[in-house]
């Protein structure tokens, strides 16, 4: 009798086991709206949200981030959250600063090996009045990669060739410049990449609220559920 239970024990693990690999897995490249303290990986990453209560935001869960709420409601799984608050897409920040130290072309290659990549940029680069520079596809300088339009494409350009077989999500924010907002449409489509272009999002300094983050997350999966058929394919692969 014991062998048995040992042997039902072994079978149960072994399920879960299988349909945790079978879950696909989400990684994030963003900024502040895409952060909470705790979750994000490097953990020296900077944080806008946490569970800190704080007159700046309601969000005080990780489970209210938009993040959370799109991987939870459709059974995906978290692979890596590189978020960084304030971090500009180029390497020019606020003021003119050097931002080369946590840029999202800095922090690209940091994903690890998921099935989704979420990229939730652009903000900072239209807040920090970023040097838009020229649309150009290769052949990038340094110099390139301090202003907006060529790091996007770097950006765009790397995922696709480093991350195989994956599926590429560019989420634009509402209230940015025309000028970030049209940039970005046009590079995504030079690339191919999905860009969803989020509308009347709720927010409070600038930042979603818990509305908002539910607003964000339900516009995600509109999105993908009317444009794509891909995330219903069964996929094996894990994280790490």
């Amino acid at each position: 009798m014991r062998k048995f239970y040992y042997l039902f024990i072994l079978i149960v693990i072994s399920c879960n086991v299988g349909l945790a690999q079978s879950r696909k897995s989400v990684s994030i490249l963003g900024d502040s709206y895409s952060t909470f303290e705790g979750f994000m990986q490097p953990k020296t990453n900077s944080s806008w949200y946490s569970t800190t209560t704080k007159p700046e935001t309601d969000v005080t869960s990780v489970k209210q981030t938009w993040w959370s709420k799109f991987i939870e409601e459709n059974g995906y799984q978290l692979c890596i959250n590189n978020s960084f608050s304030g971090s500009t897409i180029c390497n020019t920040g606020y003021d003119k600063a050097d931002f080369s130290d946590r840029s999202f072309i800095t922090r690209m290659p940091g994903l690890g090996f998921p099935d989704i990549i979420l990229i939730f940029g652009g903000t900072n680069d239209s807040w920090a009045d970023s040097p838009l520079g020229d649309f150009k596809y290769g052949g990038w300088t340094k110099d390139d990669l301090f202003k907006f339009r060529p790091a996007m494409a770097y950006m765009l350009d790397h995922v696709i060739h480093n991350y195989q077989n994956v599926e590429i999500y560019f989420i634009l924010n509402t209230d940015l410049k025309k000028e970030i907002n049209d940039s970005v449409k046009n590079i995504c489509q030079h690339y191919g990449v999905a860009c969803v272009e989020l509308q009347n999002i709720d927010k409070k300094n600038g930042h979603p609220t818990i509305k908002g983050m539910s607003q964000i997350s339900e516009q995600l999966k509109m999105f993908i559920a009317e444009n794509s058929n891909a995330l219903d394919s069964n996929t094996i692969d894990s994280c790490w």
